[in-house]
Order: C-alpha cells, then sequence, then structure tokens
C-alpha cells in the first residue's frame, strides 16, 4: 500500500506549493513511484485537453506525470460550483467519491503519494470539503505548512488544529518556511516550545530566499498583459532588482544593480539608446534584464531602430504611468510556473539541504 502525507498550509504564499515540489523531489531520489494529487483544485485550467488546478497541471509538467493527469485533480472548482453544491443540485458525497476513487486509482500506480490541499484548513467548507475534510476521506496524515515567524504562525497553527481535530484527522509535524538563515535555529526553538503542548513535530523547511518570490521577465509581461518583444529566450530570467530611469542618462547606468528590470518612459531617448547600447556589452548584460517603456509619446523611429537591433527585451507600457508599473510589478506575488527552470533548480537543491525527508517519513508515514 502507498504512503500518503496530506501537505496542508496555515494560509497562503506559506511555499504549500514550493514544499511539494521539493517534496516529490526528495520522494523520487527514494521511491521509484511517486503520486501526486490535489483533490480539490480552485484555480482551473486547460492542460493536455484536461480541465485541472494549475498546481497538479505544474507537478504533471515538472515530473513527467502527464499519464496520471486524469488522476491528479479530480475535483476542479468551477466558477458555478459553490452555487450549485449550496443549491443541492451538485452533492458534496459526488465530490468525495471522485476524490475517493482518484486517490485510489494513484494508490495503485505509487508507492508514495503526496496530496496537496487548498489554501488554508478551512478552504472549501462551503462545500462539506474542507482540508480536514478531504484528509479524513483520503486516511492521510497530515503536515502542516506555514511561513517564517511566531507569533502570527503560532495563532494561524492552533486554529487550522481546531479544524483537523474536529474531523479526527493527525496531524504529525508542522514545517515552517521562509525562515531567515540567521534566525532559523532561533525560531524553530522558540516554536517547538510554544507548540509543546501540541501532538506535532516542528520541522525546519526551506529557508527564504527571494529568488523564489521574484518575477521573471515572462511573468511581467503576463502581468501586465503585453507582449515581450526583442530577446524571448531571456524570458525566464529572474529579476532582483527594478529601477527607475529617472536620473540622468550616466547616473542610471552606475546605478545598474545585477540583475534588473529598468523602467524608462518613452520620451527618454538618450537613455532608451544607451541601455539599449549596453546590453550588447557581456558584463552589462548580465546586469540589464529588461525594459519596461511606459509613456503615451511614440519612441522616435532611430531608437526604435537601435532597441531592435540590440535586442534589448522590452514591454510597450503606453496605457500605464512608472508609478503604476513600478506598484505592480513589486507589490505582485509571482508563483512558480513549469518554465521557471532557476528556481525549480533552486528548490530542489534546498530541498535536499533544508529539508530532513528521512525524519518527515519517519514521523508521517512510519
Amino acid at each position: 500500500m502507498a504512503k500518503k502525507l496530506f501537505i496542508a498550509a496555515t494560509g497562503q504564499n506559506c511555499g504549500k506549493t514550493t514544499t511539494c515540489i521539493g517534496l516529490m523531489h526528495l520522494a523520487l531520489k527514494k521511491y521509484q513511484r511517486v503520486g501526486f494529487i490535489k483533490p480539490l483544485g480552485p484555480k482551473p485550467v486547460s492542460f493536455h485537453r484536461h480541465i485541472v488546478d494549475k498546481d497538479a497541471a505544474l507537478i504533471a509538467q515538472v515530473f513527467s506525470l502527464e499519464n496520471e493527469l486524469r488522476w491528479m485533480s479530480p475535483v476542479v472548482v468551477q466558477s458555478d460550483t459553490t452555487r450549485l453544491v449550496v443549491d443541492g443540485e451538485v452533492s458534496p458525497d459526488r465530490l468525495h467519491e471522485q476524490m475517493v476513487h482518484a486517490c485510489a486509482e494513484l494508490e495503485k500506480r505509487s508507492d508514495f503519494i503526496i496530496i496537496e490541499g487548498s489554501g488554508h484548513p478551512g478552504v472549501g467548507s462551503v462545500m462539506k470539503s474542507s482540508n480536514a475534510r478531504i484528509a479524513k476521506l483520503l486516511d492521510a496524515p497530515v503536515l502542516m505548512v506555514t511561513g517564517g515567524g511566531l507569533g502570527n504562525v503560532v495563532d494561524k497553527v492552533c486554529m487550522g488544529l481546531a479544524l483537523f481535530q474536529k474531523e479526527g484527522v493527525d496531524v504529525r509535524g508542522l514545517l515552517a518556511n521562509k525562515l531567515m538563515p540567521e534566525k532559523r535555529a532561533r525560531t524553530l526553538y522558540y516554536l517547538r516550545k510554544a507548540l509543546e503542548d501540541e501532538a506535532l513535530t516542528v520541522i525546519g523547511g526551506i529557508d527564504y530566499h527571494p529568488v523564489l518570490a521574484n518575477p521573471t521577465l515572462r511573468r511581467v509581461a503576463k502581468l501586465l498583459g503585453l507582449p515581450l518583444q526583442g530577446n524571448r529566450r531571456e524570458a525566464s530570467r529572474i529579476i532582483q532588482h527594478v529601477q527607475i530611469g529617472a536620473a540622468s542618462t550616466q547616473r542610471v547606468t552606475e546605478l545598474i544593480k545585477e540583475p534588473s528590470l529598468l523602467i524608462v518612459t518613452s520620451s527618454r531617448d538618450e537613455l532608451l539608446v544607451t541601455l539599449a547600447n549596453l546590453y550588447r556589452i557581456p558584463d552589462y548584460r548580465s546586469r540589464i534584464i529588461g525594459l519596461v517603456i511606459p509613456g503615451t509619446a511614440p519612441v522616435s523611429t532611430i531608437t526604435q531602430m537601435i532597441l531592435e537591433r540590440s535586442n534589448i527585451p522590452y514591454l510597450r507600457a503606453e496605457n500605464h504611468t512608472t508609478a503604476e508599473l513600478y506598484r505592480l510589478i513589486t507589490e505582485d506575488v509571482s508563483k512558480i510556473t513549469a518554465v521557471d527552470t532557476e528556481k525549480l533548480s533552486l528548490i530542489r537543491s534546498l530541498a535536499e539541504s533544508h529539508i530532513d525527508f528521512d525524519l518527515l517519513e519517519e514521523l508521517c508515514c512510519g
């Protein structure tokens, strides 16, 4: 019989999907057949002619599980699903049967199965399908994932535990993600002390790494709804700095940090030309990821020719101001996609160095 582990989370953006990717990687180093299922998928996408949750599609792509796709996302929440359940047109029991059947099929094909929950523990309650209810249905021990910190983390963990306990689900461990490396030991010490009355073990997860949260050029293009011009092979580069080209041309070039996306208005011909030419120099190419060009004034003909000849990646954003663009880009929480090869490689490496898979397996599946 396959070992199963349900990955729950205290809330959004605490690294649940990143943890699942890391655990899939670690499990595959030990088991030949590792399965994945997201029983309740709130974010539908079309993938290989199936409507599945986007996280199931991501895992299928990253770990070549396309043949298992029909079992990986048994219930996908469409725009009218909640209403249909509340109105009694769709029975929660029917949804549960789909989840149980899909998991049973994966158990035939797997030695180890990672089950990813949706959002916080209560997500899906309106459909009688909270994380806690699903974990009970699938008879899976729970690993709760949280972000770094202490007070806020403990508060959310205790709220989540109450729901799991109500359903009679065994929460075996808490995996703390996004720990500051210099505070890792101290944070884990106090989390263990604060939760010592609870029957769970606190485990260190993946440390905070800004690269995982930073957007790629492709992500910014999608966020703004703009086509990427120039060198599209650079679309997966990770943006670590967003700089506004408001100072003199000389000063802007002196302040470029590595690697940066620069926002330069369409009227700054001399700066656009300079950056385009610098992009062709190897030492500067590593620093300059690309340009976002706002402004209603058209880019001059000669400047446009130089931009195209340099092949510098750029986005033309006539309908946004510089301030709007800076806010949209810097406030965006970038989610990992299957084409983010640099991030995926980093997750695998961090999982190997930060997560004790043998301890986790013994704790949750032993």
